[in-house]
């Protein structure tokens, strides 16, 4: 039974942190790199937030553990893609926003915007130490 898409970006980092949670105990006998957990949150953070906010709504969400990291796969109601605006407006004032974009561009690999009818996929792959021995 597929799970339900999380209504808000705090329920779908519960998800994440308790996905990483296992594979910390079981690949890195329970000992949790911070710096890696707090970039998949943050990551994942962000998608949600930018669907939510600029997508039209989340409409899926899905976070799977492979042989090279953590994929988030995220699915909004807009076919705009994301961009990057610049911090400052024409007035030469600062811009509130518009840093989650680059930040997933920073932290995650193996980016895609995949368009669909009535909306789009994005889909990044958060990179995971090696286990020991591998």
């Amino acid at each position: 039974m597929p799970r339900p898409v999380p209504t808000t970006a705090a329920d779908a980092r519960d998800e994440v942190q308790r996905l990483l949670g296992d594979w910390f105990r079981r690949a890195r006998q329970g000992v949790a790199d911070e710096v890696v957990l707090a970039d998949a949150l943050l990551v994942t953070t962000e998608l949600v937030t930018n669907a939510i906010r600029h997508g039209g709504g989340l409409s899926a969400f899905q976070a799977d553990l492979t042989e090279r990291g953590l994929r988030v796969t995220v699915g909004d109601r807009s076919e705009v893609p994301p961009t990057v605006i610049t911090p400052t407006n024409a007035e030469g004032t600062v811009r509130v926003g518009g840093y989650g974009w680059p930040l997933i561009r920073r932290l995650a690999r193996d980016i895609a915007v995949i368009p669909r009818s009535g909306g789009k996929i994005i889909s990044v792959l958060v990179p995971l130490p090696q286990t020991p021995g591998a």
